[in-house]
């Protein structure tokens, strides 16, 4: 064999090589992507005490420009077991896996309602955390909030909460203008008494996987709380610099980065995608 032949048999020996070793590759990846199964593409928001599913405009514009199926629960507020019924309600919708998202209160509800088949995944944004026997009034004891340090929670004749207007900007959206934390406040939605008081049956978080945005400046929530809860749950976790409890509303993008981020991250098994 000449060296010219003995070349070009070496060259070709070697792309042979190369294809089946690409070829290869590629169907090990095709069976690794079929085995971890398709991301998740339904997200539930949900909101939380004194507010309602209005708030989440700004991050379900974003969810939905990047092609997510995005619904809102609108929670009546009148009892937790209203407010879990209302979110299970829109989970029953989906038809498909949902990622469960909230804000807030909305944190006790998706832990109770998160049980269901279809959840895949729970997002806390500045979130009670409760676990099975706990409530969020009980837990919010750990770590108190300025808030609950005020005067600022009042309550009507008939056991409702809400927050005084005057008091709204300081407590709640202190990262937001005067003008938008006003209009939150004077349509903000009066939340049971007894709802912060509710029991956990079952803890979704348990056995579901779950995030937590924790806001740095929270003045509903404590801080150190949000953190305890995420590290208890072994939450995937994200900080934002100086957001306030309305973190959801002042910033959406860092809100709906960690939706997606869940999402990608949630894998759905052959099971679940059936129909």
């Amino acid at each position: 064999m000449s060296r010219r032949e003995f070349s070009l048999y070496s060259a070709m020996s070697f792309f042979r090589l190369f294809l089946v070793t690409a070829i290869l590759l590629w169907r090990c990846g095709i069976v690794d992507a079929q085995d971890k199964g398709p991301t998740v593409r339904n997200i539930v928001l949900v909101h939380g005490a004194w507010a309602d599913g209005s708030g989440w405009k700004a991050v379900y514009d974003i969810l939905v420009k990047d092609s997510y199926n995005v619904s809102i629960v609108q929670e009546p507020e009148t009892s937790f077991q209203a407010d879990v019924a209302a979110t299970k309600r829109v989970i029953d919708q989906q038809g498909a896996p949902c990622l469960l998202v909230a804000h807030s209160y909305g944190g006790a509800v998706i832990t109770e309602a998160g049980n269901h088949p279809l959840v895949v995944g729970l997002v806390y944004i500045a979130a009670h955390m409760p676990d099975k026997g706990e409530n969020e009034a009980d837990d919010g004891k750990r770590f108190p909030s300025d808030l609950s340090k005020s005067n600022a929670i009042k309550k009507t004749a008939d056991g409702y909460t809400y927050l005084d207007p005057a008091q709204f900007h300081e407590y709640f959206a202190a990262d937001l203008p005067a003008e938008e934390a006003a209009f939150m406040a004077w349509s903000q939605v009066p939340n049971a008494a007894d709802n912060f008081k509710a029991v956990i049956t079952s803890a979704a978080w348990r056995s579901k996987p779950s995030w937590m945005l924790v806001a740095t400046k929270d003045r509903t929530i404590n801080p150190d709380l949000e953190r305890w809860y995420a590290t208890r749950a072994k939450s995937h976790t994200v900080e934002v610099e100086g957001a306030s409890h309305a973190v959801y509303v002042s910033q959406p993008k860092r809100v709906a980065d960690l939706i997606e981020q869940a999402a990608h991250q949630t894998q759905i098994t052959h099971t679940q995608a059936a129909p």
